[in-house]
C-alpha cells in the first residue's frame, strides 16, 4: 500500500490517493488499473478500511483510490474551481500512468464506485466511453441530478445545486444518467456492472435505469442482494464485481 500526494492542475491544490500494487512486479510489464471511487462523506481510505479489496492486487492489477470529497466527481456547475471530473480523468490518471507500471489504454482501465462513486462510474461510462472498458456501480446514487430541491433536506439540496446546477438546468441534464443514456452508444459504452441492496431506497431508481439499459441493448448485468446502503451489503457484491471485471481486462501473464 502506498499513499501518494500530487498537485492537481484542475483543482490547483495537492490531492491524495492510495495505491495497492502486486507484490511481484515484472520489469517492463504494464498492468491494468482499477480506479475505486468512495461515497459521499467518505474519503480515499474507505475502500481499504472497510473492504478486503486489496487482495485483488494479487491478480496483477493496480488498485487506485482517489480522494473525491463529496463532489460526485463532477465539475461543479456553480463553483467553477471545483473541477473534480477534470481532476479525476486528467490529473489522477496521468499521475498514476507516469508514476506506476500502468498500461495506458482504455482496454486496461476500469472504474468501480460505491454510492456517489457508483454514480460517477455510470456517468463517466456514458459520457466518456473512451476512458474505461468496464464500469462497476455498487449502490449507485443514480438519480441524484434529477432530485428536486427539498426543504426537508435543504443542506443536501443546496449541495446538489452547487454541483449540478438548478433544477432542470442544462448542467443537471448533462450529468444525469437517465438523460445521457438516450444518446450514449451501446456499442462503445463500457460494460456496466450494477448492484443495489434489496432494502435500500436506491433500489427503485436503479431498477428504472436498468430497464433503460435493457431497452437500448447496452452490455450490462444487474444484481440485488438483501441489505441496505452500507459496506456490509457492498462487501457482498464486490467479489462478483471483480469476477466480472477480470473477464473484461486483458491477461497480464
Amino acid at each position: 500500500m502506498q499513499d501518494v500526494t500530487f498537485f492537481s492542475a484542475a483543482l490547483k491544490r495537492e490531492m491524495p490517493y492510495r495505491v495497492f500494487l502486486p507484490v511481484n512486479l515484472v520489469p517492463g510489464r504494464k498492468l491494468p488499473v482499477v480506479y475505486l471511487l468512495h461515497g459521499a462523506g467518505g474519503n480515499f481510505r474507505d475502500w481499504s478500511n472497510y473492504s478486503d479489496v486489496a487482495r485483488y492486487a494479487a491478480l496483477d492489477v493496480i488498485l487506485v483510490m482517489p480522494e473525491g470529497s463529496s463532489s460526485y466527481y463532477t465539475n461543479a456547475a456553480l463553483k467553477p474551481e471545483d473541477k473534480y471530473e477534470d481532476y479525476l480523468v486528467n490529473d489522477v490518471i496521468s499521475d498514476v500512468e507516469a508514476r506506476f507500471p500502468a498500461a495506458r489504454n482504455r482496454e486496461s482501465r476500469a472504474i468501480i464506485g460505491v454510492s456517489m462513486g457508483g454514480f460517477a462510474a455510470v456517468k463517466l461510462a456514458l459520457s466518456r466511453p473512451e476512458l474505461f472498458v468496464f464500469a462497476g456501480a455498487i449502490s449507485p446514487a443514480i438519480d441524484v441530478p434529477s432530485r428536486r430541491f427539498s426543504l426537508r433536506r435543504t443542506e443536501q439540496s443546496l449541495r446538489f445545486r452547487t454541483i449540478f446546477g438548478l433544477d432542470q438546468s442544462p448542467s443537471r441534464k448533462a450529468s444525469d444518467p437517465f438523460v445521457l443514456i438516450r444518446s450514449a452508444d451501446p456499442a462503445t459504452t463500457p460494460y456496466l456492472f450494477l448492484t443495489a441492496g434489496e432494502q435500500e431506497p436506491l433500489l427503485e431508481p436503479n431498477r428504472r435505469f436498468v430497464t433503460r439499459l435493457q431497452g437500448r441493448h447496452f452490455s450490462y448485468e444487474f444484481h440485488t442482494k438483501p441489505g441496505g446502503h452500507d459496506w456490509t451489503e457492498w462487501n457482498t457484491q464486490i467479489p462478483a464485481c471483480f469476477e466480472s471485471l477480470l473477464q473484461h481486462l486483458p491477461r497480464t501473464k
